[in-house]
């Protein structure tokens, strides 16, 4: 049995221009942190006993006898692309829901390409990891997906990502110091705001604009700089940083009709009357989490406003996917 565990992640600025649409002409760039929130991916041997050769398990239960067969879009991938044919059996576990914004589709890419890796005996380092989960969402499965989930859930940490042509990108640390990470994690919140859906349908208006919005997603890209000048320069005050946010989640909606609704336009305006200074909605738009930046004495009052969103606790982690066990197994026969 392997088990791998990867981390969702919380996106701040520069998210739409991590689509290759974008970054391919304009490059592309966004600051972003894993958090302490994950997905589990099991692999194991399946006894050639079964009638099934391939069992799959996720919201549903798939018992198949070819890869062919399977209708999960990622693990038939995967596994077609690793060349596995029968006689394994794998399950995933989240922490949070899925489809929500925090990249929770990417992150059970990643996980399952490394417990998958190590199933075959082989190692995986963590560029290599987010290289094959783009190879695998974008060029395999040829989902409207763009590339930093897939960085963040390998590498982990508070990153500032770039990315170039021919799919190169770059993750760099950003240097913050243990008492600015404990202060920027101090004015964080995260709604749940009860609503699931799937990124691509709400991508869908967004990336037939991509040329239209070329010079809002220019302006988004730009704020990861000044993001990072806010962290990192002891002269900057930390609030800056959550009015950046403001000014981003206007631009971000900005990009399509489908990003935000009724419930989330009242939600971030309570927020704001409550005293939150930023804010925005993770991932594509249309539901999941709702992210406010607010000084910690207005956290109470934000959270009673918000009812009955419920807040959910998270922190930053640091440390990517990783195999958290690893017991391999003889086959049951010779």
């Amino acid at each position: 049995m392997i088990i791998s565990k990867t981390p969702l992640r919380v996106s701040f600025f520069g998210g739409g221009t991590d689509y290759p649409a974008h970054y391919e002409e304009h490059g592309g760039e966004v600051i972003s942190t894993s958090i302490d929130q994950y997905v589990y991916v099991t692999v194991t041997r399946l006894n050639p006993l079964f009638e099934h050769k391939i069992r799959v398990a996720y919201s549903k239960t798939e018992l198949v006898r070819t890869v062919d067969e399977i209708q999960h879009p990622s693990v038939r991938h995967c596994l077609r692309d690793l060349g596995i044919e029968e006689g394994v059996e794998v399950s995933v576990t989240t922490d949070l829901p899925a489809r929500t914004g925090l990249g929770s589709s990417s992150a059970f890419t990643v996980g399952l390409l490394h417990a998958l890796s190590a199933y075959q005996g082989k190692l995986i380092s963590q560029e290599n990891l987010a290289r094959e989960a783009i190879h695998v969402e974008q060029k395999l499965i040829c989902e409207r997906v763009g590339s930093q989930d897939q960085v963040a859930a390998a590498l982990g940490g508070f990153r500032r990502i770039t990315f170039g042509k021919d799919f190169v990108f770059r993750a760099e640390p950003v240097p913050l110091s243990v008492d600015r990470r404990a202060q920027l994690q101090s004015h964080l919140l995260l709604f749940f705001t009860g609503i699931t859906r799937l990124a691509e349908q709400v991508l869908e208006e967004q990336s037939s604009k991509v040329q239209v919005n070329a010079a809002t997603l220019s302006a988004m890209r730009a704020q990861v700089a000044e993001a990072v000048d806010i962290l990192c320069s002891a002269r900057r005050e930390l609030a800056e940083f959550g009015a950046l946010l403001h000014e981003g989640w206007q631009m971000k909606r900005g990009l399509a009709a489908c990003i935000s609704n009724e419930l989330i336009d009242q939600s971030y305006a309570k927020a704001r009357a409550q005293g939150a200074l930023g804010g925005k909605l993770l991932g594509a738009g249309g539901g999941g989490f709702l992210l406010i930046f607010a000084p910690p004495d207005r956290h109470d009052a934000i959270r009673k406003a918000l009812a009955p969103l419920v807040a959910v606790p998270f922190g930053f982690e640091q440390e990517g996917s990783r195999l958290v066990y690893y017991q391999p197994r003889l086959a049951a026969f010779a």
